[in-house]
């Protein structure tokens, strides 16, 4: 079989050696490129890269005009590029802080609006604007974890809410943490955040604390330390806590939230969507069961989106820093300060330290899945990932689930693991999400709705329930720009209230996982 290179593969940057097939090559296939012809031994699937030129053992292998990484053995034209023959190597990376910094994008041709709902001037700007209308029963403690989940389910099944079509729904925050940690530590503090970011969320209308009794994660000095303050009056007033102990034993716990919700209800229901700016938009985006074509199609799209977001005065956020791994020099150089991007190398080195006193490495990354579809090194996955951060300037790094204030496109600290990452992002703030996937995730997280992207076709209409844009029309021509401009309009119109898949099949609940940082005492 014969045919032209650009038939079956893309070579993203003209100095890249290898280029990433779109659709399969068969064995045996000679492949005509720039005057040669490549023979291709082995099939090589969609998303796994073929190799354009001779690689000498040693030899960086390059995709997105950067370093993925080195030839473990000396590579033939036209073989297949992936963990039999690459390997992760140390290379320097010159940060040059603040050195390529993005002007500001200019005003959009329209400002562009949204239906949500304005929690009113009691509430700090980032808590103010939501996309959703919850109640939440949120544990302090996995104590009292399976009370606060009984009491959403006797709530649904009073079917009491259809009688309130304004709220969304009534959701138990739910988790495994809450003592044996080191009191005022470091993750009992950043439970703590995470729980008030859950707390005080702009889709969040009102929420109950439901506690043991004796645990480290005491209610009272979660409200005195995040100076939680109640969000089911007009009068500002500390938050209900019921403590199982307390009430005197789980019966009578749930009956007391039941009847707490039942009366937060009638208030919930009055509030009602409006029109506002999409300035008031905090974009969280992740990507998870990635493959080769992620930062090809979705990921770009998303990246596009992003900048679309920015430019109305919105924010949007990427995690996953050890997903950033390897590409954390493209950021620094869009940092809007020398403080911004070293902010973000602080967190690269910690990284480092983290993981190796567990006799861990970071590019123990990509998963399984991860390399089945394509991506072959930690190095490749984080220059795909960080494409979803489009292209403006890097104006702020924060902590796992710390209040996102400011504007324009921002850095949160989270691990590469998606149920932990996208709650450290909701916490911070973000009313909508945006997730994109080759393998096919089927994530959702409550109260922040999360469109999914797909980055090929066959995945798109293989998981048809479970995905809202196919971004693998790329492959077939179409532009990045207009699928970027597919994923905003999506997030403007599920901002206003239109259900993604995963909120159709009930998905959100149960993905609720604060990070865990340190040992269990």
């Amino acid at each position: 079989m014969r045919g032209s290179l650009r038939d079956y593969a893309i070579q993203l940057r003209p100095e890249d050696n290898v280029a990433v097939c779109r659709r399969l090559i068969p064995a045996g296939t000679e492949l005509l490129w720039d005057q040669t012809v490549l023979s291709t031994a082995t099939a090589i699937r969609p998303g796994h890269k073929v190799a354009l030129q001779a690689i000498p053992e040693g030899a960086a292998i390059r995709k997105y005009g950067q370093i993925i990484g080195f030839a473990s053995r000396p590579i033939a034209p036209g073989e297949h590029v992936h963990v039999h023959n690459v390997k992760v190597g140390v290379f320097e990376r010159d940060y040059a802080f603040a050195s390529q910094t993005p002007p500001p994008l200019p005003p959009p041709a329209q400002w562009r609006t949204f239906l949500g709902y304005d929690r009113g001037p009691n509430r700090p700007e980032y808590q103010r604007y939501g996309t959703r209308n919850y109640i939440a029963v949120i544990s302090t403690v996995n104590c009292s974890a399976s009370t606060s989940r009984y009491i959403v389910e006797r709530v649904r099944a009073s079917g009491i809410l259809q009688k309130y079509p304004n709220v969304d729904g009534v959701m138990a925050i739910v988790h495994r943490l809450g003592c044996g940690m080191q009191y005022e530590g470091p993750d009992h503090q950043q439970l703590e955040r995470t729980l008030a970011g859950f707390a005080r969320h702009p889709n969040v209308a009102a929420y109950i604390l439901v506690g043991l009794g004796c645990e480290i994660a005491q209610a009272t000095h979660l409200i005195e330390r995040e100076h939680l303050l109640s969000l089911n009056g007009n009068a500002p007033a500390k938050p209900l806590t019921l403590t199982i102990q307390e009430c005197g034993g789980i019966a009578k716990t749930v009956s007391a939230g039941v009847r707490a919700v039942m009366e937060l209800l009638p208030r919930v229901n009055d509030v009602r969507r409006i029109p506002l700016p999409a300035k008031h938009l905090i974009l969280g985006t992740n990507c998870g069961g990635s493959d080769g074509n992620s930062g090809i199609t979705a990921n770009p799209a998303l990246g596009v989106a992003s900048d679309l977001i920015v430019q109305q005065g919105g924010t949007t956020i990427l995690g996953e820093t050890p997903e950033i791994y390897g590409a954390e020099h493209i950021l620094t150089r869009r940092a809007i300060s020398r403080e911004v991007g070293e902010k973000l190398v602080e967190r690269i080195r910690w990284w480092e330290w983290y993981t190796s006193l567990f006799g861990a490495e970071i590019n123990n990354n990509p998963s399984p899945g991860n390399k089945e579809g394509g991506l072959t090194t930690i190095y490749e996955k984080s220059l795909g990932a960080i494409a979803k951060a489009g292209s403006t300037a890097l104006v702020e790094v924060y902590r796992y689930a710390e209040p996102v204030t400011a504007k324009g496109f921002v850095v949160m600290d989270t691990p590469g693991y998606d149920p932990v990452s996208m709650t450290g992002i909701v916490a911070g703030g973000a009313n909508v999400c945006v997730f994109t996937t080759g393998r096919g995730s089927v994530f959702g997280c409550q109260p922040a709705p999360c469109i999914k992207v797909a980055t090929n076709t066959p995945l798109y209409e293989h998981m048809i329930d479970d995905m809202d844009i196919n971004a693998g029309r790329i492959l077939d021509g179409v532009p990045v720009e207009e699928v970027g401009q597919e994923i905003f309009e999506k997030i403007l119109a599920v901002a206003s209230g239109e259900k993604t898949k995963s909120e159709k099949q009930g998905v959100g609940e149960e993905e609720f996982a604060p990070w865990s940082i340190g040992p269990t005492l």
